[in-house]
């Protein structure tokens, strides 16, 4: 089977992958030089903790298997160094001890730490107020510049998948699709994972699906000194209201309404913090959440400044220097953990993975080649 893939971020590069272990000859067409959006404007957090139990968690497990995979396979420097939310505030604990009573019946392999025992993970969790954390196994660390630009490579030498950087796909017609360089491709299945760009071929099919498009910013500080690591992914007790997964604890309320109360500015911006440290020894930090017609070209100063308060009320740095400040976009889709659109025979629209990309693509894509098989 032909199949072409449209888009060269982490969507496109599973459903690429998926295709082509099992047999298939594979094209990809991405219309950047090399991969610039979301995909590398992220914590590099895999992240099945935050993906809701049953469906959207197994599918998290089992990009989480792939990413492992990678590693041994492609050289892709991959950290498993887990995760734990810190709680600094009484409703925080209440909350986190609320879903690790319920987390062996949801399928979630967590535990409780007390203060000394976060030390031993980490040795940036602030000790004063802290009133424990909630520990997770299953959380990895990638690096996703690096990761994202290395995976073309390895799948052009290991299955021959052919990409084409540089060249934007501006026409589909019966099975055969149509760059701005003028290359005409015959496929048997198109596969579109163009990001933000996904509207471009079929706007029609974006309009109806209700996608909202949303602005994050983050931040990386300079290199930590003499070889300090954070350890492992740490999340305040501000993202147990971001995350569904814990949507069905009893003390999530009284927690956002709290929130909403005393810092009505992060709910304004969407702040939840947390931070990473990958093999480039900065920290990354975020982030925000700004939707649609709330959403500027221009970055909000003051988004960067409330990020960094409510970090360093609850992790210690060696080093607080802003190295890098971004911004990145992506639609987020709310009927599901992707948009599956098949807008003509044989052509699927697979966007709107939402700030859950790392996590959940390669899933995604082995779901799906599964029902197409």
């Amino acid at each position: 089977m032909d199949v072409v893939v449209i888009g060269a971020g982490i969507l496109g590069l599973a459903h690429a992958w998926s295709a082509a272990k099992r047999g298939h000859r594979v094209t990809v067409f991405e219309r950047t030089r090399q991969a610039s959006g979301a995909s590398i404007r992220n914590f590099g957090m895999v992240w099945p903790i935050g993906q809701p139990s049953g469906h959207c968690h197994q599918v998290a497990l089992r990009s989480r298997a792939a990413w492992l995979e990678l590693a041994s396979e492609a050289g892709i420097w991959v950290d498993p160094c887990g995760s734990i939310h810190l709680a600094h505030r009484d409703d925080e604990w209440q909350v986190l001890q609320e879903f690790a009573a319920l987390a062996p019946q949801l399928g979630y392999d967590c535990q409780l730490l007390t203060p000394a025992e976060i030390e031993r993970y980490t040795p940036a969790a602030r000790q004063h107020g802290l009133r424990g954390g909630l520990r997770s196994e299953t959380e990895l660390c990638v690096q996703p510049p690096a990761a994202i630009r290395a995976i073309p490579a390895w799948l052009s030498q290991r299955f021959g998948v052919a990409f084409h950087f540089g060249h934007t796909v501006t026409a589909v017609d019966q099975q055969q699709v149509i760059t701005a360089s003028g290359i005409q491709k015959d496929f048997d299945r198109l596969v579109i994972c163009s990001g933000t760009d996904g509207g471009t071929l079929f706007p029609q099919t974006i309009r109806e699906a209700g996608l909202r498009l949303c602005k994050l910013q983050m931040l990386k500080t300079q290199a930590q000194p003499d070889g300090w690591r954070l350890g492992t992914h740490l999340a305040s007790g501000l993202t147990l209201r971001h995350y569904t997964t814990f949507a069905q604890c009893p003390g999530l309320a009284a927690l956002r309404d709290r929130i909403s109360t005393e810092t009505p500015e992060l709910d304004r911006y969407g702040i939840h913090v947390m931070a990473s440290q990958n093999d480039t020894a900065g920290v990354i930090l975020g982030d925000s959440h700004e939707y649609d017609a709330e959403i500027e070209p221009f970055d909000n100063e003051l988004i960067d400044e409330l990020i960094l308060r409510e970090l360093r009320a609850i992790i210690s740095l060696p080093n607080w220097s802003i190295a890098q400040r971004w911004h990145g976009y992506y639609y987020k889709y709310a009927a599901g953990p992707v948009l599956t659109a098949e807008p003509q025979p044989g052509v699927s629209m697979r966007v709107g993975a939402g700030g859950s990309g790392m996590t959940m693509s390669f899933g995604l894509a082995e779901w799906d080649w599964e029902q197409w098989q």
